[in-house]
């Protein structure tokens, strides 16, 4: 596949941040986007609704719907897919992107706080993929792509933040288990991962403010991977767990500056990548602390 012209993508947390991304890069070839997330009013500290991101998607060449979807919610979930392929006739790539996050150790991890993050990362990965896959599998080059880590099991991975790294895996799980179960019919699952901080609303209000937004990359890099792994033929390539630089340096892109917020700062390394996976030839980042 050279074109995701005239495909159907159901995007979770599609309004802002990664999955507008990806929509972005995907409609500007003419898809059709399934915008499918909680925010239909403007929030006071997150830009962007399932409306305004359909605006963006239609502005870049694409079809858009924007559809009200809490991913915890299994009707919800269900009449999101089903207006979907109502609308387009059918789902040829489903992208787990939404996600909660809170670095806490298990004392200041609050059990409301934990059933958010495995219900949205780990269960609503799983319900999204489970009712989008029987329109997969009819479909023509169909994947299944999650925003989750390689599944390093390293103990500094969890010490310090237990209940996120144990959903975020769980996604990475779902990965490792569908891209078996649904080999034969010619799915792909796949993951995509940041080597570096990406500047989101997340990384911003939650993580380190202005100046780990500017030592991060910007969104378009993932939007650009993710692009590269849904074109590939989906029976040749699945189960697999990409960095998001090395798989772009892999299909030919050498600039890698063009991506960065602000080149003066050095690059903040993300979360979860391994410490045997090096960046790209030129390409220095900092390493976790």
């Amino acid at each position: 596949m050279s074109s995701l012209r005239g495909k159907t993508l159901f995007i979770s947390g599609a309004s802002r941040g990664i999955g507008l991304a990806i929509a972005l890069r995907a409609a500007r070839d003419g898809a059709n986007i399934a915008i499918a997330a909680k925010t239909a009013e403007p929030h006071p500290k997150l830009k962007g609704t399932i409306f305004t991101a359909a605006d963006e998607v239609r502005a870049a060449g694409g079809k858009a719907l924007p559809v009200i979807c809490d991913i915890r919610d299994e009707a919800q979930v269900i009449a999101a897919v089903d207006k979907t392929v109502a609308e387009f006739g059918g789902i040829n790539i489903c992208v787990n992107n939404a996600s909660a996050i809170s670095l806490t150790d298990s004392q200041a991890t609050d059990m409301k706080r934990f059933d958010l993050m495995m219900g949205i990362n780990t269960r609503g990965t799983f319900m999204v993929s489970k009712y989008c896959i029987p329109h997969l599998t009819k479909a023509e080059n169909p994947h299944i792509l999650m925003l989750s880590p390689p599944l390093d099991m390293k103990a500094k991975w969890f010490e310090h933040s237990t209940a996120y790294t144990m959903a975020k895996f769980g996604m990475s799980m779902c990965v490792l288990g569908l891209s078996a179960e649904l080999k034969s019919a010619g799915v792909a699952v796949n993951a995509l991962w940041p080597r570096t901080t990406i500047a989101t609303a997340a990384v911003g209000n939650l993580l380190g403010g202005d100046a780990m937004m500017r030592a991060s990359r910007t969104p378009e890099i993932v939007g650009d991977a993710a692009y590269v792994i849904l074109t590939k033929p989906s029976r040749e390539f699945t189960g697999q767990f990409c960095i998001d630089d090395k798989l772009l340096y892999a299909s030919g892109v050498r600039d890698f500056d063009r991506y960065r917020v602000d080149a003066s700062v050095p690059l903040a390394s993300d979360f979860f990548v391994p410490d045997d996976d090096a960046p790209p030839p030129g390409v220095t980042v900092m390493p976790l602390r």
